[in-house]
């Protein structure tokens, strides 16, 4: 009740839910003996529970929990439900949109992956059935059609890049029968604190006009030959590097005496070679993979599908790894994850750990966490971590331990940080001769398989943070009795919640479980966020056993929190602006593509003129022409404009000198930019049609100089490793402010 009052996360009331939920069970016996079920109806919320759950149990042989019902209400009264890993949230989720589609709604079940959109709308396809709604799926490899379809469906399930991917993709629809996505309704998103936190700030991207990236050679082979320490200095962060006055010396030797102050493009080159050199580790930041670098997700530990760096920067890892650049060109439109999901007027979630993040799921989102209590309690051991002085400390112990546990049989998770360390801890315990399945970045695709087995006896499993999330480990015959699964961590994570995910594979559904955590004080959690803590000195077994080293350990983690939730924060300040105009200019786009608005703006700018062309060409020909024409200039004027706001940006905090807020600044020139693109827009659509020939077979447009991109493509950015300028500065302020943690 104290939680309700002050608001906290976590504390709505789901007393009435419950409520409900012991009114179905009531009616469970009478619905059960019908021959036919009814369409349920949620004016009668009782009713409807008790009906969805017959119609689970007859066509996919589960009954649902009461618990899981009361998720499916927190998800219709638009709440994020939090519910325990093995606790059925698919389930739950699949029922909740099939209420949602009951009452006229279009509902999209976003999902982190393509493979859990698939299975979930294949696996609950006949629930959806049988309750009279239609259900469909998109992936990567689904065609325009197919996507059609789906979007045509009452339920469509997809991963949150692949619908963001459409929505840009209709951006440059030309016909409207040629858009894909129709307007949106209701989102429920699957492992909701993945997409709407971890992931919230990461642009999808529409580039188009592909040309070879620009990346030498030459300029890797010269960088790699430099020393650190002499050459260049890396700072505490480990998020920049810069040259040494030795550095540039050298480097400018081996340019034949190029002055690096005199030619900036040089000085780039040779700043973001040093920067895929130095700052990014390749099994650790990427992955090399068929011939193409590959970015790991780093709150996944698994290979991130279609991202990317800016450009500059990717160009300079793959002349790191001799490998031919990629594609890239002019980005024609970018939107963040988080603008995304805004653009519904509905929104509702489920994921095991939404409290840790419900603050930030109430700031940036409106919603509220109703936390679901599991269907059996929960009774995995949750052992207190092992603190360690050094690396090699901790590793010996982690084996030993790995060793103990195996030795009687029972099932182990290992959770390791990154592939590298993943790879190293299984090639040491072959050495011990253990045999063990490593599940990470380089075999992701059989990670459900996987992870699925992780439960059986004797069974050890070294995975990456998140790989195969979505999957039920479930416990092999005769685990129970061992103890069921041992899930331990190779340290801290820059997230407690990702802890939390971690352990959260162990004690599904009331089986026992335990979880610990073996940490190092060398472990890049504490040397980046907390490099001025003194750790304390360890006993001759190198653990450390003073309270001061565990109190280390969480200040790391809070101000590694503190620190990603205010770039989110800071992202989200300046991409708001970005997404209401690009909201306004959608609705002008639909607007002209779906009507006569450019064939009226022009008729009425230009009488004579449109008088003229309309006995030469027809009016359905010059209509159409009149689309095309404005519809090319709309979209290039905000290919522009993103491009003008992006540049803004970068250097915005410079604002900051002349004692002028940036943020604020960055509005004022965004809202007058804005203005002026809509003129723009205006007096080159006018201009075009003045010069552009117009017959009765159609408009030569691209005479007329109103050419497209011959091919489009979409990837993710990920966050530039080493930061925007103004990211920086934040890391500068959070240092100093450490110590009043």
């Amino acid at each position: 009740m104290i939680r309700r009052f002050l608001e906290r996360p976590g504390s709505i009331d789901i007393t009435s839910f419950e409520r409900v939920v012991a009114e179905a069970g009531r009616r469970e016996e009478r619905v059960r003996a019908l021959d036919e079920l009814p369409v349920p109806s949620l004016d009668d919320q009782a009713e409807f529970c008790a009906i969805v759950r017959e119609a689970a149990s007859r066509t996919l042989g589960l009954r649902p929990y009461d618990v899981q019902l009361t998720g499916m209400l927190a998800l219709l009264a638009g709440d994020v439900a939090e519910m325990a890993t093995g606790e059925g949230k698919t389930l739950s989720g699949a029922m909740a949109a099939a209420g949602y589609a009951l009452q006229g709604k279009r509902v999209h079940v976003i999902s982190v992956n393509d493979y859990l959109a698939r299975r979930d709308a294949e696996w609950m396809g006949p629930l959806y059935a049988a309750l009279g709604v239609t259900v469909g799926w998109i992936g990567q490899t689904s065609t325009p059609q197919e996507r059609r379809e789906a979007y045509a469906r009452d339920v469509t399930y997809g991963s949150v890049s692949e619908i963001g991917f459409d929505v840009l993709r209709d951006r440059l629809a030309t016909r409207a029968a040629d858009v894909v996505v129709p307007e949106p309704n209701v989102a429920l998103i699957d492992e909701a604190d993945s997409v709407l936190v971890d992931e919230a700030r990461v642009p999808l991207v529409l580039a188009g006009a592909a040309d070879a990236a620009d990346a030498v050679p030459e300029t890797a082979a010269l960088v790699r030959r430099l020393v650190r320490g002499y050459h260049y200095e890396i700072d505490e962060q480990g998020r920049n590097v810069f040259l040494t006055p030795q550095g540039i010396d050298t480097v400018e030797k081996a340019l034949d005496g190029v002055n690096l102050y005199d030619t900036p493009e040089t000085v780039t080159e040779i700043n973001l070679a040093l920067h895929a050199h130095a700052l990014l580790t390749r099994d650790i930041d990427y992955i090399v993979r068929d011939g193409k670098v590959q970015l790991i997700n780093p709150s996944r530990g698994r290979v991130a599908l279609l991202q990317r760096w800016p450009d500059g920067l990717q160009a300079a890892v793959e002349a790191k790894e001799a490998l031919p650049a990629s594609e890239t060109g002019e980005i024609l439109d970018s939107i963040t994850i988080q603008g995304l999901i805004t653009r519904y007027p509905e929104k509702c979630g489920m994921t095991g750990t939404a409290v840790a993040v419900g603050e930030q799921l109430k700031e940036f989102y409106g919603l509220d966490v109703a936390v679901i209590p599991p269907n059996k309690p929960c009774v995995r051991t949750d052992e207190p971590d092992v603190l360690f002085a050094t690396v090699t400390d901790r590793d010996s112990a982690l084996v030993d331990k790995i060793v103990e546990v195996h030795g009687a049989g029972q099932p182990i998770l290992i959770g390791t940080l990154d592939v590298a360390e993943s790879e190293r801890l299984a090639l040491t315990l072959r050495g011990r001769g253990l045999d063990c399945v490593v599940l990470n970045a380089k075999n992701d695709a059989e990670e459900a398989s996987i992870i699925s087995r992780a439960g059986e006896r004797g069974t050890i499993t070294v995975s990456t943070q998140m790989a195969g999330r979505g999957t039920d480990i479930r416990l092999g015959e005769g685990v129970a009795d061992l103890g069921g699964l041992y899930v331990i961590g190779s340290g801290r994570h820059s997230s407690s919640r990702l802890d939390d995910q971690l352990r959260g594979r162990a004690g599904r559904q009331g089986d026992p479980g335990a979880s610990m955590f073996y940490v190092s004080l060398e472990d890049e959690l504490i040397t980046r966020f907390a490099p001025e803590e003194r750790p304390p000195a360890a006993d001759r077994d190198g653990v450390v056993r003073n309270r001061r080293g565990e109190q280390i350990v969480g200040h790391a983690q809070r101000v590694a929190e503190g620190a990603n939730l205010e770039i989110h924060r800071n992202t989200w300040r300046y991409t708001r602006l970005l997404e209401q105009q690009r909201a306004q200019v959608l609705e002008r786009r639909a607007k002209v593509l779906g009507g006569d608005v450019a064939a009226d703006a022009f008729a009425q700018a230009r009488p004579d003129r449109w008088a003229e062309l309309l006995e030469v060409a027809g009016e359905t020909v010059l209509q159409e022409a009149a689309r095309q024409i404005v519809l090319f200039h709309l979209d290039q004027g905000w290919t522009r404009h993103v491009a003008f706001l992006g540049d803004l940006r970068e250097g915005i905090h410079l604002r900051s000198l002349g004692r002028m807020n940036p943020l604020d600044e960055f509005h004022r020139e965004a809202v007058t930019a804005y203005s002026r693109l809509l003129e723009e827009i205006e007096t080159e659509s006018i201009a075009t049609f003045d010069s552009v020939t117009i017959t009765a077979e159609g408009a030569d447009l691209e005479a007329a100089g109103l050419k497209r991109p011959t091919a489009t493509w979409t990837y993710m950015v990920q966050d530039n490793p080493f930061g925007t300028a103004w990211e920086r500065i934040l890391r500068r302020l959070a240092t100093k402010a450490r110590g009043r943690d």
